[in-house]
């Protein structure tokens, strides 16, 4: 049966890969194979190992498969043409055997318009790159000076900072322990406009708001 992997230069299309390479060596089972080589491809870079711990490892395995029968050529592998469709593996092909590398040939010159095309998608990004700033999403714990304090107005406090790149998101009040709650907040920054360190240290637990806020600890930190 087909399988299509799309948007594998997305979020969404690398959780697809890596959901479905749990448990399996390759794409098509457990040798090289066609398949891998075309999914490959469409991928720009080595997958996050500590996101996508399936697709990284098998990442890994067909660059140094592809490194040993074609030596020189593993770097870099490139699809001509724009990288906007997603790689459909159609019917199965042959597996890759000791005897096959005569017969595989993916590596052929690329043409003038090819190159150009490459060369363009690269401009791009690079461009794209230096427009766009990072983002990052947090989740923080804001804790209270005892059980006497005032939650409500402690969150308000906390929403009250205003700073440009940064996004109040999703709160809730957790129990700690002998009737104190503390709050977990969601935040997104800029990456380049917002230090959350600064945040903290500048404004949560400082003057007025530290009147409600005792100290805050960062639980995750992830780029978005």
């Amino acid at each position: 049966m087909a399988v299509t992997f799309k948007d594998l230069h997305t979020e969404a299309g690398l959780k697809t890969l890596d959901e479905f390479l749990a448990g399996k060596s390759y794409v098509s089972g457990d040798q090289l194979s066609f398949d891998d080589i075309k999914v490959y491809a469409f991928i720009f870079e080595k997958p996050s190992s500590e996101v996508y711990s399936n697709a990284s490892k098998w990442y890994e395995a067909v660059s140094a498969k592809i490194s040993i029968r074609f030596p020189g050529k593993a770097a870099g592998v490139k699809v001509g043409g724009l990288a906007a469709a997603a790689p459909a593996v159609e019917a199965k092909e042959p597996e890759l055997g000791d005897d096959d590398d005569d017969d595989l040939n993916l590596f052929g010159d690329e043409t003038e318009e090819e190159k150009k095309a490459a060369e363009q998608r690269e401009a791009t990004k690079a461009s794209t790159k230096k427009k766009e700033s990072g983002k990052s999403s947090v989740l923080m714990d804001v804790k209270p000076w005892d059980d006497e304090t005032d939650m409500k107005k402690l969150e308000e406090a906390v929403r009250s900072v205003e700073i440009p790149g940064l996004l109040w998101g999703a709160s809730k009040l957790v129990a700690v322990g002998y009737g104190i709650k503390k709050l977990q907040i969601m935040l997104t920054i800029v990456d380049d406009l917002v230090s959350v360190d600064d945040l903290i240290e500048d404004r949560l637990t400082a003057e007025p708001i530290n009147e409600y806020v005792q100290s805050c600890d960062i639980v995750a930190f992830n780029k978005i």
